[in-house]
Formats: structure tokens, sequence, C-alpha cells
């Protein structure tokens, strides 16, 4: 399928939604307030007055767009390289505790296959550390499904040994490869029907079974029961956040705003939720909101900014 006008164009998808991450990235991190205080603003729709600083989602999230710019695939090797590289550059983003041992490893030249599947005693992670970071290659193999799916298995792959890790990436790229179809033309799905088709191409796993379980969920479902149903990223694993986002990508799509309005009104892991909600539906938007942008950390504080802005 040849929905790119040129070659260029993809990793301009990509990198609209790098921004698309880090947007939500950090707007989600700024309602790491108390939860009635969060709700309150969300209520009133009150932006924090605050500079939003983004996480290590979009720092591992640029790690995958540094590597497509290169590459124009996920090379693993050079991927894990530039995981740790990025993470020794600047480690207190907001690491979890498994992802600092992972990384300090490979950084040490540990073999990332042996890093990743060490890790919950040789399980391997079901995070949702592969799905947040994602989004750029969904848009980057937007023309090309199996090549979304593969290369989205292979960037989880290098920090998340288990399944359910993995299936979250697939499921997030599924997903904004078909969004971006659908801006450019080439896709009609939206809600049930579009998280049926991410789920139909996914590996059996626990986290497959539960987008199946979000197609009927209704829009207007009180966030309350959509938490219940779906779960909020609180437990940090890919079955508990990946469905949610999904779900808030398929309904509130038309809308940045909209769509990560709901995504923090779930509470829970509120960065990671809106970080992986902006980077799929980014890909549907004209823009992103000038307004949020400008609330963004500013430029000089991020020794990674030349880099995530180099391509325009």
């Amino acid at each position: 399928m040849n929905i790119f006008e040129k070659e260029q164009d993809r990793i301009y998808y990509a990198k609209r939604s790098l921004d698309g991450i880090a947007l939500g990235d950090c707007f989600g991190q700024s309602f790491f307030v108390p939860d009635e205080t969060a709700r309150q603003r969300i209520k009133h729709r009150e932006l924090s007055e605050e500079p939003w600083y983004f996480t290590d989602d979009t720092v591992m999230a640029i790690g995958v767009y540094q590597i497509l710019e290169q590459y124009g695939e996920i090379n693993q090797d050079a991927l894990a390289e530039i995981f740790a590289k990025n993470y020794a550059l600047d480690w207190h983003r907001g690491y979890g505790g498994t992802a600092h041992s992972i990384l300090r490893s490979i950084g040490e030249g540990q073999p990332w296959r042996e890093a990743a599947k060490s890790a919950f005693d040789g399980m391997g992670s079901m995070g949702n550390g592969g799905a947040m970071r994602v989004a750029p290659i969904g848009a980057y193999f937007a023309d090309d499904m199996d090549k979304a799916l593969y290369y989205a298995r292979a960037s989880a792959e290098v920090t998340h040994a288990h399944i359910e890790g993995i299936v979250g990436a697939m499921a997030v790229a599924a997903a904004s490869a078909l969004l971006l179809r659908k801006r450019l033309g080439y896709y009609g799905g939206e809600g049930a029907e579009l998280l049926r088709e991410v789920a139909d191409k996914l590996p059996e796993s626990d986290t497959k079974y539960k987008i199946l379980s979000a197609c009927s969920v209704k829009k207007e479902s009180q966030i309350e029961a959509v938490v219940s149903r779906l779960g909020n990223g609180i437990r940090l694993t890919a079955q508990d956040t990946v469905p949610f986002c999904l779900w808030c990508a398929a309904c509130f799509y038309p809308s940045v705003e909209e769509a990560l309005w709901t995504a923090v009104s779930a509470l829970g892991d509120r960065d990671t939720i809106c970080a992986i909600v902006g980077g799929i539906v980014s890909l549907f938007a004209d823009e992103l909101p000038p307004l949020w942008l400008g609330c963004m950390e500013h430029p000089e504080a991020s020794v990674f900014w030349n880099t995530w802005n180099k391509q325009e």
C-alpha cells in the first residue's frame, strides 16, 4: 500500500508522533498531584501554570526516532546502545527500577538479550515501556503493517522479553499505522472497528483480549467504569495500560486535547497513558495545540533537544 507521496514523509510522520508522545508525556506528568486536586483540574480543564517536564517516556521515544532516522528500520543492537547512552545522559527522568537495572547493565557491556531476559527472575518485563515509545514505528511503516508489527516487536524486545510487553508495543504501532492511514484517506475505521482490527493482528495474550473487551466499551461511558474494565496503568503493565490507551485513541482521535483530557482523567500512570495516546492521535491531527506546546519544558533545559528537533 503506497500511502506516502514521497519517501521523506515517513520520517516526517515519525517526528510528528514523537512530538505527540512528548506533549502527552509532559501533559500527563503535570497531573502528578493529589488525586482530588487532579480531578478538580480535569473537571475545570485547568492546565498547570508550571513548566511541563518530560520523562523517560519521551527520552526512549527519542531513541526509537534516532534509529529510524539513521537506519530506516529498527536495528536492535543500535537501539540498545542509544537507549543506554541517552539514559546515561540524564537518568533522572523517572525511569522505573527495572529500566534502571536493564539500561545500566547494557551500558556496562552486558548484551541486551541477557539484560532484558534477566528481569523478573528470567520472565522478562511485561511493563508498558515498550508501548510508550513505539508510535513513531507505526507512523514510519504505516504503508506496511507487517513491517510495523515486526519492528515494533523488535523495538520492545530490547528491554521487554515478556510477551505481554511485546504485544503492548505491537498494538500501539498497529493503531498508530491505522490512524495515519485514516488521516491520509486509506482507512475508514474508528472506535470498535479499529480496536478489533488491531487485536486481530496480535499474538495470543491478555493484552489482546483486553483490547477486544474494549470494543464493547461505549465512548459515553463514565471514566471510572472504563478504568474498572480496562485499567489505567497503575500496575505499570502492558495489559493494564494499552487497552485503555487504544480505547481513548479510537474514540477521541479527532481532538488531541479531548483525547488527552480523557486519558489523564483515568489517573493511574498519567505520563505514560498520555504519552501513548498522544503518540497515536497526533498522527491524525493537523497540528498539535500551540498553547499546550508553549507549556512544555524549555529547549535549553534538555540535552536531547538538538537531536529531537534536527529533522524538520
